[in-house]
């Protein structure tokens, strides 16, 4: 059916050039947009790729990303007074963009953290503001030309950035961005550019994190492939050429097993929007590459390990020189294959382009052929052999019974629980971080769902989900309907965009890739520009009735841009004022001093958990030396107003903790502890209190004679023991090739108070048995000491003795043994 076809409510046309919503590149607005995206493309990866941590570490670059974020929203609302109308498909998507950020502003209203929600809100501002402009930037074919060219260079600019810190150029590599680097001014190199973990040295870039960054390099790998084949000119062809080898070996230096697995799935998916023989360009391309790579790739491996224990400079030496050999014969490579093999795979493969099925004949070809690579790799065919070692390890471990699957399915599970607690609008932004350890299965420490999609689920439920779900379908739908209706100069100007977006989509279903606002943005901006080339004209009357009133949606853009930035201003004045306070803090401890910046931060962004975290922990210090109320009633109230909106904050909760201990209020402590211990489930710490405090009122309850209320509190410790006991039992059900996480179980600070209390009952073998938990710690700690001293006690009672243990604990402190007297001679 043609598209013309009055029946259909949209038209399709070919020409895009008299398009009134094109953005003239003579406008001043153009340069202004393109600039701006410029400058964010090159600045923001290096801003720890605006990694979203949900604490003060990690806020101040991503409120400065909102400031420009703002800037462009005003710049494009500016544009679209002028020309803005529902003219295509693209048009209509201009607005229902905007549901996303609605979608999370209405979740906070029921958020689990108030301040994780309300960033995630300015998040989504960020996102919005780069799709718009990317859609309209775009439309003109050197601003589409910019935002590739810009992510594309900017990204060859992180893999160098890795490779100069791999190979023990880090300080060097640091000098030359360190100048607009925020939160490290007073570092010398880029901090876990390559990190070391169970697995080893692991190059991470700008990212910090391996995996994320292996994520990132598909996108740009497979991006650069497209660009070597569709390359007019030769100084294209081999620039994109000599980069592809240091973005695979980067690739594998991550020592990513998800990227070895998601590499193929993204691969797959791009395949068949290529005609058949610019398939086999590309192919034969990549399997050049890794083979030049895996060549080089042991080597450089080894010096990068040997580099991160100690520079040496002919061994960077001898590494450069190797990867810049490589490099430039991959290059030379790539001219000729493109010169010569292009033309000849187009003469003899172009007849097949008029079947229907041939563009994916060769994709499930590719499937079969990685299939039998894949069980090549994963079984004892030798083949493995031929990497570096720690390479070979990771691939060969690749399993559905390895841990960090295993982890992540608990992971997954754990989501669901959250989802079905709050399923239609969520938990707010944040959500995971906020209230994951309320929800997990075992004590794992993990911040990040580790899959986009199930984390959005949690933070702004159904509704909210199924809304992100139709505006990408929307953009995949509309980007694809016009691809096969364009001929292939259309096609190729824009096909990096959905090349990004799909790498980074398919990625983030195992990783938490779009934690980093960086990469995020770099989502959106890839969404806005696949729409650039859209002609699928809307042809209905509401949309001629939407445009009377055209002039409100990019009125309403305006004002929601200054509101916006004038709240990212605050907030960016709040984050220095905390910074001041804590820079005078270090230099000069007069609280008054200290006290000016912070309130000025509480005030422009109120109950911020580190902030008043801060603040109280200055009140309490004071408190604890004066003992004046009003600094313990300032805190208190201070906290009461912050748990109000951060009910799950630990150090918060903590922090009440300390201060109602400190203020004697036991009782009310206990009652705390008790209620935080259903929603911390696995932190021992809560236990731990629970049974002190519990003990310690059970023994003010005796000395006051109260024999019911002291055996209620002592019960009331046992009665905790015995869940820690069942969710110790618990853990040990785990499957052998999945680690616990934190550590769970009964600890000395478990066992001194139940101990205690056998003691004083006269259970003297149980006591000894809950005693002995304690005995091999440090005598240096008092805690130990005093665990020790009662255990001898116990045993003495029952007329035994530990020789070597008494003599220990009385060399340290001859005192100790008339302590030790007085227990055992001590009436009950």
């Amino acid at each position: 059916m043609s598209y013309q076809n009055k029946k259909n409510n949209y038209s399709y046309s070919k020409e895009l050039k008299g398009r009134t919503n094109t953005i003239d590149k003579s406008s001043i607005l153009f340069w202004l947009l393109s600039s701006i995206s410029v400058i964010f493309l090159f600045w923001s990866p290096f801003q720890k790729a605006l990694f979203n941590g949900n604490s003060f570490d990690f806020e101040r670059p991503i409120y400065s990303a909102l400031i420009w974020s703002c800037i462009i929203l005003f710049l494009v609302a500016i544009y679209l007074f002028y020309h803005w109308k529902v003219h295509t498909l693209s048009d209509l998507m201009s607005i229902i963009v905007w549901l996303i950020p609605l979608t999370y502003f209405i979740s906070s209203f029921g958020a689990a953290s108030s301040y994780y929600s309300s960033n995630m809100t300015f998040i989504q501002v960020i996102y919005v503001a780069f799709f718009l402009l990317a859609l309209y930037v775009s439309k003109n074919p050197l601003g589409l030309s910019i935002l590739q060219n810009g992510f594309v260079i900017s990204g060859y600019i992180i893999v160098i950035f890795g490779i100069m810190n791999w190979l023990g150029n880090k300080e060097s590599a640091f000098s030359l961005v360190k100048w607009f680097v925020e939160n490290m001014s007073n570092a010398s190199f880029y901090q876990d550019a390559v990190m070391v973990d169970s697995n080893g040295a692991r190059l991470t870039s700008v990212f910090q994190y391996a995996n994320s960054y292996a994520g990132f390099l598909i996108a740009l790998l497979l991006c650069t492939l497209f660009l070597i084949t569709t390359a007019r000119k030769w100084v294209s062809a081999g620039i994109h050429g000599f980069m592809v080898v240091p973005i695979i070996i980067s690739f594998f230096l991550t020592l990513s097993r998800g990227g070895l697995v998601i590499l193929p799935v993204v691969l797959i998916l791009v395949l068949p929007f290529l005609k058949p023989y610019r398939q086999v360009i590309y192919l034969l391309h990549l399997l050049i590459s890794f083979v030049l790579s895996l060549m080089l790739l042991t080597k450089v491996t080894n010096i990068g390990v040997e580099l991160h224990n100690g520079y040496q400079a002919s061994l960077s030496q001898s590494g450069w020189t190797s990867l810049l050999i490589v490099s430039l014969i991959n290059a030379v490579l790539a001219v000729v294959i493109q010169k010569f093999g292009l033309p000849w795979a187009q003469k003899l493969l172009g007849r097949f382009e008029k079947f229907k099925l041939a563009s994916i004949a060769l994709p499930i070809t590719a499937i079969v052929a990685g299939g039998l690579a894949l069980t090549l790799l994963l079984t004892d065919t030798g083949l493995t052999k031929l990497l570096p070692d720690n390479v070979r390890t990771r691939i060969e471990n690749i399993n559905f019974q390895q841990h960090s699957v295993l982890e992540r399915g608990t992971f997954y599970k754990d989501a669901m629980k959250l989802v079905s607690d709050y399923p239609l609008l969520g938990a707010g932004g944040g959500a995971w971080s906020a209230l994951y350890e309320k929800y997990q299965n075992n004590p794992y420490i993990s911040r990040q769902a580790h899959n986009f999609f199930l984390q959005y689920l949690t933070e702004v439920g159904i509704v909210g989900f199924i809304i992100f779900i139709i505006f990408v379908a929307l953009v995949f739908y509309i980007y694809i309907r016009n691809y096969f209706k364009q001929n292939d100069e259309l096609r190729h100007s824009n096909f990096t965009f959905y090349i990004v977006s799909i790498s980074l989509l398919i990625h983030s279903m195992i990783d938490f890739d779009l934690s980093y606002v960086y990469l995020g943005m770099l989502l959106f901006l890839s969404f806005g520009a696949m729409l650039a080339k859209d002609s699928l004209v809307i042809k209905d009357n509401w949309a001629e009735n939407v445009n009377k009133y055209k002039w409100s949606f990019p009125s309403v853009m305006l004002v929601l841009s200054l509101v916006f930035l004038f709240t990212a201003l605050q907030l960016l004045s709040a984050n220095s004022n905390y910074n001041k306070a804590v820079a005078v803090a270090s230099t000069n401890k007069n609280m008054n001093d200290i006290f000016v910046p912070l309130n000025n931060a509480l005030e422009q962004h109120p109950n911020h958990p580190d902030y008043t975290g801060y603040k109280v922990d200055i009140l309490l210090s004071v408190y604890n030396q004066t003992k004046d109320e009003k600094y313990y009633s300032e805190a208190m109230s201070l906290l009461e107003q912050a748990r109000e909106r951060e009910p799950y904050n630990r150090r918060l909760i903590e922090r009440e903790l300390i201060l109602l201990i400190n203020k004697g209020e036991l009782a009310k402590a206990l009652e705390r502890t008790n209620q935080e211990i259903v929603n911390f489930p696995w932190d021992i710490a809560l236990y731990e209190r629970s049974i002190t405090l519990s003990t310690e009122l059970g023994n003010q309850a005796q000395l006051n004679n109260d024999t019911q209320q002291k055996d209620l509190y002592w019960n009331q410790a046992f009665e905790t023991y015995k869940l820690v006991e069942e969710k110790t039992k618990a853990l040990a059900l785990l499957p052998k090739e999945q680690g616990q996480g934190r550590a769970f179980g009964t600890t000395i600070k478990i066992g001194l108070p139940l101990g205690h209390i056998e003691f004083m009952r006269g259970n003297y073998d149980s006591a000894e048995s809950f005693l002995r938990i304690g005995i091999n710690e440090s005598l240096d700690d008092p805690l130990t000491r005093h665990n020790i001293r009662l255990y001898l006690a116990a045993l003495q009672k029952q007329g035994k003795n530990d020789e070597a243990l008494f003599n220990s604990l009385v060399a340290k402190d001859p005192n100790e043994r008339q302590e030790i007297e007085n227990l055992v001679h001590s009436q009950m």
